[in-house]
């Protein structure tokens, strides 16, 4: 019995070293090293300075590049995450970055890039989270970005885009969160949205989109897991339909600043956890219906700037509702 026991543990011991040698002794795969190369060799002098060797993933003494995660895949490592936000890179969109072909993290967000984002973007097809917020990015997006299946959070906020939101995205099954914020969108909302059956998040607020929430929300059984639907400062038209009681699991409903008219339907008290319900400065009319008063959930209804009855009142007090990074990356 001892014997058996010493055995085991000799046979634990000898195979622990055999892994921690075969990531010591694992080198990164020459394509991956190649690509970080090239962005090194194309970034400013704050990434730079931090990124020694010519080994992205390490070699020897030197620790992995800042801001790179590599992971071991057989007898070779290989770049799965790219972070390298808030460093003020200037230029065009790393093209090279699409060399990486088993990242699933790609973090450049809150840097000075701009031009489009190449349609090599389609490449990465194990990418889950792509954060390329806060740039100076511009042109249409591609739509070759609609071959990420594996996509679950799209950040594109707070850029320069143009062109018409493309219904391509609707082709990535497992979305989560779509932050399209602040951009120069025009034309209409795709409804495909509405086919993604995990979507939390659609934010289209601050750009130049027209349409209906009718329209929006056509195909029967649309959005089942959004929670929060941002469509504000934009030039949408039309009234609340009915209809969007039927989406069930909203919590936030901004629709500020469009151009939106005709009454509040009652059934949109019936959402179960309704909590932010934003109508101001729109061409609404009528009354609120009562049921919103007596809502369990509801804490803020900003009204201001429609054409309501006399004696129809706001909840809570009006503020600009942000996200922190906590509630979007995970």
């Amino acid at each position: 019995m001892l014997r058996l026991r010493v055995s085991s543990g000799f046979s634990l011991v000898v195979l622990l070293l055999c892994l921690l040698n075969v990531a010591v002794h694992s080198k990164t795969l020459k394509r991956d090293v190649k690509a970080l190369n090239e962005i090194k060799a194309s970034l400013g002098w704050r990434v730079v300075y931090a990124w020694v060797g010519d080994d992205p993933c390490g070699d020897g003494d030197l620790p992995a590049w800042s801001g790179v995660t590599c992971s071991t895949q057989g007898d070779y490592r290989v770049v799965t995450e790219l972070e390298v936000y808030a460093v003020s890179i200037v230029g065009p969109f790393p093209t090279a970055v699409t060399n990486l072909l088993d990242l699933t993290r790609l973090d450049l967000h809150n840097n000075k890039l701009t031009g489009p984002i190449p349609p090599q973007i389609g490449r990465l097809k194990r990418l889950r989270i792509l954060n390329l917020r806060w740039n100076k990015l511009q042109d249409v997006i591609p739509p070759e970005i609609g071959e990420l299946k594996r996509l679950t959070h799209l950040y594109l906020s707070f850029n320069s885009f143009k062109g018409e939101i493309p219904r391509e995205l609707a082709n990535l099954p497992d979305l989560q969160y779509l932050h399209l914020h602040q951009n120069r969108f025009i034309g209409r909302i795709p409804p495909e949205l509405g086919s993604l059956q995990k979507l939390r998040h659609l934010d289209v607020g601050d750009n130049h989109l027209v349409g209906t929430i009718r329209e929006l929300i056509r195909i029967e059984g649309c959005f089942p897991a959004l929670r929060n639907l941002y469509l504000n400062n934009n030039y949408l038209t039309g009234g609340i339909p009915a209809q969007l009681a039927n989406v069930t699991n909203l919590e936030i409903l901004h629709l500020s600043y469009n151009k939106m008219s005709g009454i509040v339907p009652p059934g949109l008290a019936r959402i179960p956890k309704l909590t932010y319900l934003y109508l101001d400065h729109n061409q609404f009319s009528g009354r609120i219906p009562d049921a919103f008063y007596k809502h369990p959930y509801l804490k803020e209804l900003y009204i201001e700037g429609n054409a309501f009855k006399p004696g129809v009142n706001p909840i809570g007090i009006h503020k600009v509702l942000e996200l922190a990074d906590s509630d979007m990356l995970f």
